[in-house]
């Protein structure tokens, strides 16, 4: 099914620790099919079996094997009916890449069908940003690749929007809101870049 915004897959990305995971625990709440961020599963297959492929050993490997997860994610919904939202996905797997070994995103991304025009990013949050066993790099790594993101999302013809700094239920209601209006709301949304 196809809209003014293109693909019904809507990618949630934007700075670590910025509360993606949450709102896609909201989305789905609410019915909408959702996919888990790679990275974070990932994370924990490698840290079970004592792998190399973690952000902090090896973001290539890692970034490697987020866009294969990826992919494999994206073809498993291609039946779903309905807003399908991507905790990150390939677009971020595929930065990730370019900043450790260099490779182009758009090399990476040939021939991968586009998602939804608009991405909803979270921006630096610290209140609420925190570190555990699976994100263990610092604040000023996070909003570095927060701006990396941007960036690649601009370059690449989607429209950003930044998500306001609020409570996850008003959050979701706002993503939602822009996908139902044919306008991004850009007066409403924080200057935070």
């Amino acid at each position: 099914m196809q809209n003014d915004l293109g693909s019904r897959h809507v990618i949630l990305s934007g700075c670590s620790g910025g509360g993606k995971s949450t709102l896609l625990l909201e989305l789905g709440r609410r019915g909408y099919a959702t996919v888990a961020e790679p990275g974070r599963r990932i994370v924990t297959q490698e840290m079970r079996g004592k792998g190399r492929a973690l952000p902090w050993i090896d973001l290539e490997a890692f970034a490697r094997r987020a866009i294969d997860m990826a992919v494999a994610d994206r073809e498993g919904m291609q039946g779903a009916k309905g807003w399908v939202f991507f905790d990150r996905g390939i677009v971020d797997a595929a930065v990730a890449l370019e900043h450790a070994a260099g490779v182009p995103v758009s090399d990476t991304l040939s021939g991968v069908e586009p998602f939804c025009r608009r991405v909803f990013l979270t921006p630096p949050w610290p209140e609420i940003f925190t570190t555990d066993g699976e994100r263990q790099h610092e604040m000023e790594d996070a909003i570095a690749e927060y701006h990396r993101l941007i960036d690649a999302y601009d370059r690449l013809g989607y429209d950003p929007i930044i998500l306001p700094k609020i409570d996850v239920e008003r959050r979701a209601t706002f993503v939602l809101d822009r996908l139902s209006s044919g306008r991004a709301h850009a007066e409403l949304l924080p200057a935070v870049r």
